[in-house]
């Protein structure tokens, strides 16, 4: 027993911290504006705008969403119909779109759903 708690409180330290990697931080999205980034959150809402275009609204449904990922293109393979409730990680550019955080993707592999 008392080697196990050791090991439990190690493992919990190493979640904590790979979660606080990904934690959405409004001043560290600023200073990383046009610059290519990652960012994990849940998908909590989404809009389909066009075969070309959808908008991922996450940590929060629109019009509270923490962020918004642009899906542009037709190249990505992502189950839209079930996405929503999935802890998602995109890498893109990160981008202001009427005052709004947003996240640009196009490729298939800038996407990871959990």
């Amino acid at each position: 027993m008392k080697k196990l708690l050791p090991t439990a409180l190690l493992l919990f330290s190493f979640a904590g911290a790979a979660n606080a990697q990904h934690a959405f931080n409004d001043a560290d999205f600023k200073s990383k504006l046009g610059k290519t980034g990652t960012l994990c959150d849940t998908v909590y809402s989404l809009k389909i705008v066009s075969d070309t275009l959808t908008l991922l609204n996450m940590g929060a449904a629109y019009p509270r969403q923490k962020y918004t990922i642009a899906v542009k293109g037709n190249k990505t393979t992502l189950d839209l119909p079930h996405i929503k409730g999935k802890l998602v990680c995109v890498t893109g550019v990160f981008e202001m779109y009427k005052d709004q955080p947003e996240v640009v993707a196009s490729q298939p592999e800038q996407f990871e759903v959990h």
